[in-house]
């Protein structure tokens, strides 16, 4: 049994943040129904590409959501529904009659997760944009990359899963505990900007302090530090340091064969010249010999694995954090220790199957 087990959450279609948060939801236990736009949906581009993985434990239910018989089909899922989660732009869902408040009319239980760029108001909700706008409205993206180079894109992870996604799960899961105490449901508006914005919640309050400099590169986690940051080695690839506490800088200081006063950890006048004495000594030997070196010791010395080495490292099998064909990431958190491998993509179901599987233990 899996902690969302029993609960029902129909997921509409779409790139990035919903499609993440569905898989999460699915991989935790709840039965999440994934309505596609059209018939060849569940088979396009991009779910060839990223769907086997993204789309796992949950079937896809073709629909035309502005045919009235399917319209009303959904209608009746909302009905059996837990919660929904949708990504369109503010006042698609309402046009196409299927907003919180028509949803909210044959389930007042029903919390409706939305998940947005710039969120259901302001003066930018219906302007288009992309993970990398988002953040970059919020501060996120300024602070990362070179001192000398334009702010570098950390992937998709900040906007679109880590500011979108994973707040729009959290803000759906507190709903539903709420709505299963009083039987009335909640909108959840999650947008990237805001969930961008909360995840810098540490860094404002440094730079309040007046303990973090708007300029990159130049603070304790942003790459700064030549304690917190990587190497490159002799082989090309590369170490990740993170020895911030003074007792794990002692163990990195120790396995450089440094003498402490020698290398003092908080002059920051100091850090270009050490950073060079580290990225020296890191390109004397190939990334592996460091990660050996440094094994079993408090320095914070790890390897950067690719994705193709990563499902590989022992800790990662012994912890069974990749599994599945193809090999993907495991669902996670695991609960009581265990981590359940994978679920495949389920086959297709019809708009009236998917009506029937829950309609019928109602």
């Amino acid at each position: 049994m899996k902690p969302l087990s029993g609960l029902r959450i129909i997921e509409f279609d779409g790139l990035g943040p919903v499609t993440f948060a569905g898989m999460v939801l699915a991989d935790l236990g709840a039965e999440v129904v994934r309505l596609t736009r059209s018939a060849v949906a569940g088979t396009a581009a991009f779910s060839e590409v990223g769907g086997e993985v993204l789309h796992r434990g949950r079937p896809a239910v073709a629909v035309n959501l502005k045919d009235p018989a399917d319209h009303a089909r959904v209608m009746d899922l909302a009905g059996a529904a837990d919660a929904v989660i949708e990504g369109f732009r503010p006042g698609v869902m309402e046009r196409l009659g299927l907003g919180p408040e028509a949803c909210a009319a044959v389930n007042p239980r029903l919390v409706y997760g939305r998940v947005t760029g710039w969120g259901q108001t302001g003066p930018m909700a219906q302007q288009v944009g992309h993970d990398l706008n988002y953040i970059a409205l919020s501060g996120a993206l300024h602070a990362t990359g070179e001192p000398d180079r334009p702010p570098r894109p950390p992937l998709n992870l900040v906007g679109d899963y880590g500011g979108g996604a994973m707040l729009v799960v959290v803000g759906v899961l507190a709903a539903l505990l709420e709505a299963k105490a009083t039987g009335r449901g909640r909108v959840v508006d999650a947008a990237m900007t805001d969930g961008s914005a909360l995840l810098m919640s540490l860094f404002y309050a440094l730079q309040a302090r007046g303990l973090w400099s708007d300029s990159r590169g130049a603070n304790l986690l942003d790459g700064g530090a030549p304690f917190y940051r990587c190497y490159t080695c002799a082989d090309g690839r590369f170490v990740a340091v993170g020895a911030l506490e003074p007792q794990f800088y002692a163990a990195l200081i120790a396995g450089l064969d440094l003498a402490a006063d020698d290398a003092p950890q908080f002059d920051m006048a100091g850090w270009p010249a050490l950073h060079a004495r580290f990225e020296a000594l890191f390109a004397t030997r190939d990334r592996d010999a460091w990660a050996t070196h440094f094994a079993g010791t408090d320095a914070c010395v790890t390897p950067v694995l690719s994705l193709a080495e990563a499902p590989g490292h022992p800790h990662n099998r012994a912890r069974a954090t990749f599994a599945g064909s193809p090999v993907q990431p495991a669902p996670a958190p695991r609960f009581d220790g265990n981590s359940p491998a994978p679920a495949i993509r389920p086959a297709d179901l019809s708009l009236d199957a998917a009506l029937t599987a829950w309609t019928a233990a109602v």
